[in-house]
């Protein structure tokens, strides 16, 4: 092994283990935010009743339906995003392996390409939730909320960059193809 080889089985081990701890990341995430469904829709009234308890003004119910809507598009997001790091874990493997160019790693680039892009368009639903909770929790006292929207654009760049990649991926594979057959 020289001294060259050694760094980057280094960067595929950290690439590995910094999927499987964002899988894990998301994975404890979904579970935590899938409880709460179900605990929000059961005892929203029982929220709404103990903020306004609190001595707080008047500011209307709870308002349950944008938490709920909030919490389910991230909780598709985050499976969207635990897909993809499936995939890039998968290509990882694939680099380690010593054989990236392989048609696989050309349609895993590709649908992480789609995984982004779906993410990309939940943040514009979970945006508008979000503001709906930002405009209720401003009208409390001592309440601080807030949400940054945007357009996000690395998170654009990245699904054409994915895309240009798998593409790239493909014509490779196909040349290795080629090259073999000749050979």
């Amino acid at each position: 092994m020289t001294k060259y080889e050694r760094p980057n089985d280094l960067l595929l081990l950290a690439g590995k283990v910094l999927t499987v701890i964002g899988q894990i990341g998301l994975a404890i995430g979904g579970l935590a935010l899938t409880i709460a469904i179900p605990l929000f829709l059961f005892f929203g009234n029982e929220i709404s009743a103990e903020i306004a308890e609190q001595g707080t003004t008047a500011i209307g119910p709870f308002p349950t339906f944008a938490l709920l809507a909030f919490i389910v598009t991230v909780l598709f997001a985050m499976f969207l995003a635990f897909l993809f790091f499936g995939k890039l874990r998968a290509i990882i493997s694939s680099v380690g392996e010593g054989d990236p160019f392989v048609p696989e790693n050309a349609e895993r680039l590709n649908i992480m390409a789609w995984l982004m892009l779906g993410i990309q368009f939940l943040l514009i639903p979970a945006a508008g939730f979000g503001l709906m909770l930002a405009k209720w929790a401003d009208e409390m006292e001592h309440a601080e909320f807030t949400i940054d929207v945007g357009l996000d654009l690395t998170g654009i760049l990245m699904v054409i960059v994915l895309f240009i990649l798998a593409r790239v991926f493909k014509h490779g594979a196909a040349m290795r193809e080629d090259l073999e057959g000749t050979v």
